[in-house]
């Protein structure tokens, strides 16, 4: 396992080592010990969440105000763009934003820590996606902020309209959301 360092210092690309042959592969999605080692947070991860969605299905930009969630994210089948962007205020990177392409094939995954709105589109036909937290859902904290929202200018690389929920194309605007100090 390796990190990769994006440009916002906190969003780490972690690639694991892959051993593959003609009956297939295996690699170690997560390791306490070495994640630690590697990213210097040592995470108690509680939660692990799977998500499948169609082509063009559009999820986010989701964080939790209260009870932060940081996420470790992975795609086990199809693509997807996934999106991250920081929300907190102190950060000499507030604002700005990390987009990476996960999917089966590349086996990549990304470290979301606490303090950052997160969001993905399918670029596939479908795509299954797993993301482990460390901390619970409470949906009475839980915010959105508009994926579309011209302050942020997202290139999302859509073809067409993607499908949003009824939540996140109500989602508010960079300007009015509520942020991490």
């Amino acid at each position: 396992m390796k990190v990769i360092h994006t440009a916002i210092p906190d969003l780490l690309i972690i690639e694991p080592k892959v051993f593959g042959d003609d009956r297939g592969f295996f690699f170690e999605s997560f390791n306490r010990r070495k994640f630690a080692e590697l990213t210097g947070r040592d995470v108690d991860f509680v939660q692990d969440n799977h998500s499948r969605s169609a082509q063009n299905v559009l999820r986010g930009l989701h964080y939790q105000i209260q009870r932060p969630q940081g996420k470790l994210v992975r795609v086990v089948q199809g693509a997807v763009l996934d999106v991250a962007v920081d929300i907190r205020k102190s950060s000499p990177a507030f604002g700005k934003h990390v987009a990476l392409e996960l999917s089966a094939e590349n086996k990549l995954m990304l470290w979301i820590p606490e303090g950052f709105a997160h969001g993905f589109v399918v670029l596939t036909e479908t795509a299954e996606f797993l993301y482990k937290t460390t901390d619970y859902w409470f949906p009475e904290h839980e915010r959105c902020i508009r994926w579309n929202d011209p302050a942020l200018a997202l290139d999302w690389k859509l073809q067409v309209a993607p499908l949003v929920s009824g939540k996140d194309s109500q989602g508010k605007s960079f300007a009015d959301a509520e942020f991490f100090s």
